[in-house]
This record gives structure tokens, C-alpha cells and sequence, in this order.
């Protein structure tokens, strides 16, 4: 990525940072911290679908049975020292 652009900057420039955001993203400052990014349409549009397809939930949500199957797993052999962690205490 292109090194950030000030707000005033990206502002009275606009035309050129435009052009410049077909090739990579462009972070625009103000204050010194990044209010923000100019990108290409499209990949604003990839990002909204990665946004839409993304699931997560509460384990609230969960029913008792795949509560239960969640907490019976175990990990790959190769990590058995992370079991430790999911053991209850």
C-alpha cells in the first residue's frame, strides 16, 4: 500500500489519489491517523461479500447437543498441549 495521504491533500487533489486508488488502496489521514481508505470499486464490493458471507454467533446460540460435541473435541495429536486449555480446572 501507498503511504497515507493527508486528508487536505487527498482533498485538493482528488482527480490524481483517484487514479492512483485503481492501482492499490490509499489510506487518508487526518490528524495524523487513518480516518480511512480509497479503494476500487470492486474491491470494496469483495469486501461487502466477505462482509455478508461472514457468520458468527454467540455460544449462547448453540444447542446443548453441539455444545456438548464443542466441548468433547479434541485437536490434531500435533497440538496436544493445547488440549490443557479446554480442560475444565
Amino acid at each position: 500500500m501507498a503511504d497515507t495521504v493527508p486528508a487536505s491533500e487527498f482533498t485538493r487533489n482528488f482527480g490524481r489519489y483517484r487514479m492512483l486508488a485503481q492501482r492499490e488502496a490509499l489510506a487518508v489521514s487526518s490528524h495524523g491517523q487513518i480516518t480511512g481508505y480509497f479503494v476500487r470499486p470492486d474491491e470494496y464490493e469483495e469486501f461487502m461479500r466477505f462482509k455478508a458471507h461472514r457468520r458468527s454467533f454467540a455460544v449462547t446460540e448453540l444447542s446443548d447437543k453441539k455444545l456438548k460435541a464443542v466441548a468433547a473435541s479434541r485437536m490434531d495429536p500435533r497440538h496436544e498441549h493445547l488440549n490443557a486449555l479446554l480442560d475444565p480446572k
